[in-house]
């Protein structure tokens, strides 16, 4: 048997992973590796203009498709620029494989050029971290880097290779199984927990659903409505659980917690039973944790053990995958009898809905209606801020509607890159990336990554000329001190900011020039009735990334909105 290169087993075992599409930066210490995928033609390798902008592609690309994302970047800077990204994909449990050159085995340690421990760096922020010392070991770790990734609760996991170690001759063979020790995910349901649960569902007057991302992660979403219809609980979604239902459901609420609606605040704050599935219960959605679905026995069901009562105590734990958990439970299910619950639900929803005044010309609201109206089957993918939460508000999720978003770590910077992996992995789809004018110039280079793969991205930038989120922080509970939140700001505005006769410097950059110099198509939005034209015109657009910029007051607020550690229905409804 003819030995060969790590760096030949590393480009067969991508292809027998059924890999066909690589986010990679070259460097020194992955050159070869690089070499050796230049002389095949079954994976596409793509290049961003930075790692943190590669490995959001290749988690934007994982999160549209299912598939693992797998990047591929060289030791130290581009090793470290990667640790965002793994931690983004680790709170939002996303399979990605992220391989790391590094420097010959005899300079590990020395404080060798381009050097950094990364595995010691991302051990905490990720499922699974190694350096391969041995050539013989390569085909059996980059098996269980796979493995452990896409099992279980998904995760990222971290490959460093050494450049000699990946020169050296082995063997040829990459296995076909996969035998860890220690490591076991979890399959199958406990039925006695199942059944506890449902005789306290049975019994509730005030029963409620509580889905999470894990509903999403599993794909769970057809069959969780079908158990839906058939029990007649109403849902309430996290922002990352959202689109496990559809959004126009008559039991569906709304999204609950920090900028949740009226209706479903108030449905966790008043249920007396509480199913909830694939959430960790973080601070954004509970509250104060002590008046945190105070009248509820809580059923909690996730894949991860230690998510398990570690924020909220629960009555019935049950540790299972989503997608096996509700197959289990409709074998079970019968209806409930709901309608006056509802009828309450549907009430409070009538009296306090969702919306923005209609007289103020462009909203965020306008704008993201129109997306739900001119768009059938798409992604939606946005940053980290006001706009992020305008679009779990407003966007209208039904079938072929994905949102994807960071909302675990709330990484700026993640929208753009994301959005293109996801156009990637999902070329014919209408993907539309929601930012804002502070979150998008963290890796707005990545533009040039878009005209380069002849991508028909659509970005949206909500421009309110601020960081806007904190800057709605400052408004509500710091008087106004608007600090380091204004991105018009010079040096000279200092002492004269809001001062009466003061005019503000202009706004820079110019979004629509800055767009043009990447060869991209730009539209600036100030009316409101252009907002649907400018839609035409970036889907008409197909070889290049649209960019529409949409002027927005810097007033506008996020509303609904739970004070931190307040809660859940003590809601600032107006300002």
């Amino acid at each position: 048997m003819k030995k060969i290169t790590g760096n030949k087993l590393f480009v067969r075992a991508l292809q027998d992973e059924g890999v066909d599409v690589l986010f990679g930066y070259p460097g020194g210490y992955a050159i070869d590796i690089f070499d050796e995928l230049y002389k095949q033609d079954i994976i596409d390798v793509i290049l961003p203009r930075h790692e943190q902008g590669l490995i959001h592609a290749a988690d934007g690309y994982a999160r549209a498709t299912g598939k693992v994302g797998v990047c591929l970047v060289t030791s130290g800077p581009g090793a470290t620029n990667l640790v965002t990204g793994i931690a983004t994909a680790n709170y939002d449990s996303v399979p990605l494989v992220c391989f790391t050159g590094q420097v010959p085995r005899n300079l590990i340690g020395n404080d060798a050029f381009q050097e950094v421990d990364i595995v010691g760096i991302t051990r905490n922020i990720c499922k699974w971290s190694i350096t391969v010392h041995n050539r013989d070991d390569l085909g059996r770790i980059i098996k269980e880097a796979f493995y452990i990734a896409r099992t279980g609760k998904p995760g990222p996991v971290v490959v460093d290779l050494p450049k000699d170690m990946m020169l050296e001759y082995g063997t040829p063979i990459y296995p076909n199984e996969v035998s860890i020790r220690g490591y076991k995910p979890i399959s199958g349901v406990h039925i006695g927990q199942l059944k506890r649960g449902l005789r306290l569902l049975n019994k509730a007057k005030k029963p409620l659903f509580l889905a999470g991302g894990g509903v999403n992660i599993a794909q769970a979403n057809d069959i969780f409505t079908k158990l839906v219809e058939i029990t007649k609980v109403p849902v309430v979604t996290t922002i990352m659980g959202k689109g496990a239902i559809p959004t126009n459901h008559p039991y569906f609420i709304g999204n609950m917690g920090m900028h949740g609606s009226y209706a479903a605040n108030q449905a966790i704050s008043n249920c007396d039973v509480l199913f909830s599935i694939g959430t960790r219960f973080n601070d954004r959605i509970t509250g104060k944790i002590e008046e945190f679905a105070p009248k509820a026995k809580i059923i909690h069901v996730d894949i991860d053990t230690a998510s398990i009562s570690r924020n909220i105590h629960v009555d019935v734990p049950i540790v299972s995958d989503a997608k096996e958990f509700i197959n289990k439970m409709l074998e079970y299910a019968q209806s409930v009898d709901t309608e006056e619950w509802v009828g309450q639900l549907n009430g409070w929803k009538e009296k306090y809905p969702l919306g923005m005044r209609k007289d103020k010309g462009i909203t965020p609201e306008k704008i993201i209606q129109a997306i739900n109206h001119q768009f059938e089957q798409h992604i939606v993918v946005t940053d980290v801020g006001q706009h992020q939460m305008w679009t779990t508000q407003y966007l209208e999720m039904k079938q072929g509607v994905k949102l994807l978003t960071s909302g675990g770590l709330g990484t700026m910077g993640y929208g753009l890159p994301a959005a293109i992996g996801a156009q990637i992995g999902e070329e014919n789809a209408h993907v539309i990336c929601i930012s804002g004018d502070g979150g998008i110039q963290m890796n707005i280079q990545e533009l040039a990554t878009g005209v380069c793969q002849e991508l028909p991205v659509i970005v949206c930038i909500f421009n309110n000329t601020h960081l806007g989120m904190v800057r709605q922080w400052q408004k509500l509970f710091y008087g106004k001190r608007y600090s380091s939140t204004c991105l018009r700001a010079r040096k000279s505005c200092k002492g004269h900011c809001m001062t009466d006769g003061y005019e503000c410097p202009p706004y820079f950059p110019d979004f629509i020039k800055l767009a043009e110099s990447y060869g991209v198509l730009g539209i600036r939005v100030e009316k409101e009735e252009d907002i649907c034209n400018a839609f035409e015109q970036a889907k008409n657009n197909r070889n290049k990334p649209t960019v529409i910029e949409f002027m927005i007051h810097s007033d506008e607020l996020v509303l609904p909105m739970v004070k931190g550690g307040n809660p859940l229905n003590k809601m600032i409804m107006n300002c």
